[in-house]
């Protein structure tokens, strides 16, 4: 892989060399994120299938738990998946996923995100069309499977503003949320703890805590394509624009308050959490294969 050194791409002759390499590569490893040491893994095309299969699925997962709470409590009562769970499980699914697929493509599942880590300079522009796709085809196969599954329930997972609140008041609320939501993300990506239970924790807790008392007022999507997932698939394009522009706007304003608190983007710490450490080279006793 370009960018390696000699020691770990060429077979070794010489006995107790491969012990020398690991132990090298482990030491190059420490205290910096593994993504340090394969840096240029993510330039690398051959992987952009994975990551972009990373998205799809992460979405899906995200999607599955955001929409089928509502779903399941109209097909079988109000009670049978509790208002606090159906807020709380999303944020839980968004913590899993960064857990167990960060790596891999840095666990955007959010439009919002993407570009939020391409305005701050750490995601290349160019990779950000086709994650959107990849985000939204997750978010429709969810609520195709949910349809498929129990039916149209209740609203079938569209994001709808409360009672009594219009459109205009439920982008602004919005545009509040995702800026929180989005400066949370860009706060941890800024350690590479993006790739790690850190911010798991951090962005999982901020998406419950948001969800608790956003909710009522305007469904707390804070993600385009799990608004328009189902939009697109029920074909009801009610207050659709309130769920496209106030999480974008939130988003670029988050990146204000960013570059307010830290200075430019682009580093190191912030590149390995947007774009994920997929890659084999760097890990100690590992090769690819030839």
């Amino acid at each position: 892989m370009a960018g390696e050194s000699d020691e770990t791409d060429a077979p070794s002759e010489v006995p107790g060399a491969d012990a020398a390499t690991h132990a090298a590569v482990a030491l190059r490893s420490m205290g910096q994120p593994n993504s340090v040491v394969g840096e240029f893994d993510f330039w690398d095309d051959g992987y952009e299938g994975r990551r972009l299969f990373s998205e799809v699925l992460g979405t899906f997962l995200l999607v599955l738990v955001a929409v089928g709470g509502g779903m399941v409590s109209a097909r079988f009562g109000g009670d049978a998946v509790p208002y606090g769970a159906k807020v709380v499980a999303p944020a839980l699914m968004v913590a899993a996923v960064i857990l167990f697929m960060g790596t891999v493509s840095g666990a955007h599942l959010n439009p919002a995100v993407s570009i939020a880590f391409a305005a701050r300079g750490d995601f290349p522009w160019r990779r950000v069309p086709a994650y959107v796709v990849a985000q939204l085809l997750g978010a429709i196969l969810a609520t195709l499977l949910l349809m498929a599954l129990l039916g149209k329930q209740g609203s079938a997972g569209l994001t709808l503003p409360g009672p009594g609140i219009s459109a205009t008041t439920a982008m602004l609320w919005e545009i509040v949320l995702t800026t929180g939501l989005v400066s949370v993300i860009l706060g941890t990506a800024s350690g590479a703890q993006q790739i790690g239970p850190l911010a798991a924790i951090g962005v999982g807790s901020y998406i419950a805590l948001a969800g608790l008392w956003g909710s009522p007022v305007s469904g707390a999507s804070m993600n385009p394509v799990r608004s328009l997932g189902p939009a697109i698939v029920l074909g009801d394009w009610t207050a659709w624009r309130a769920y496209l522009v106030g999480p974008l706007v939130g988003a670029i304003i988050a990146v204000g308050f960013a570059h307010v608190l830290r200075g430019r983007g682009g580093g190191r710490s912030g590149a390995a959490a947007a774009q994920g450490t997929l890659g084999s080279a760097w890990r100690p006793g590992s090769r690819p294969r030839r």
